[in-house]
């Protein structure tokens, strides 16, 4: 008698912790850095700045450069944009497995043949994207990108907005962000530790 009340809770509280377990491990975000890790990324359906329809798994195989800005920015989009261009020319043959993409967040303004004139001065291999509104909330949501619209005195408008360039590894999967300020030859270095 003795044995049995002693063994029964002991198999309970076993039982009860294996159930627990598997339910731990079959909860969303379990293997995640943290319970406050935010996934960044996901899928999209865009136009790019030559018309075509283009979606995230047309960039599978290659690692991908996600900047979000638009074209009337007057200095911080620019600039960022040439580091890419000059870290990529440093790669040199290793950046054909990159491709850059500016995801504009001003969609009302940057259609696609405005991109297309935008992106000629930083190099063919930039790729431009746009869509509606909602498409572009859409997807600056899933990349956690804050921006927002802001009328100026004039009666035009800027949009304010993070500038963080986002590392997508060939499989679609967030990798890292990578700094804006720290120049071509420290983007290159980071870029070149991956490929």
């Amino acid at each position: 008698m003795i044995r049995r009340s002693i063994l029964l809770p002991g198999l309970s509280l076993a039982l009860a912790l294996c159930v627990a377990i598997v339910l731990w491990r079959l909860a969303p975000g379990f293997g995640a850095a943290g319970p406050e890790r935010a996934e960044v990324g996901g899928p999209f359906l865009l136009t790019d700045q030559n018309g075509h329809a283009r979606s995230d798994r047309d960039f599978r195989g290659r690692w991908m450069l996600v900047y979000f800005g638009y074209t009337y920015c007057p200095d911080v989009c620019p600039a960022t944009l040439e580091e890419i261009a000059d870290a990529l020319r440093r790669l040199g043959t290793k950046s054909r497995r990159v491709v850059p993409v500016f995801i504009t967040l001003d969609p009302d303004r940057d259609h696609a043949a405005t991109l297309r004139k935008y992106l000629s001065a930083f190099g063919p291999e930039f790729v431009g994207l746009t869509g509606t509104n909602a498409q572009i909330a859409s997807v600056a949501q899933a990349y956690r990108v804050y921006f927002a619209k802001r009328v100026l005195p004039s009666g035009t408008y800027s949009v304010d907005h993070a500038s963080t360039i986002y590392l997508m590894t060939p499989a679609g999967t967030f990798a890292s962000t990578l700094d804006d300020q720290e120049g071509a030859v420290q983007l290159e270095k980071d870029l070149g530790s991956r490929l």
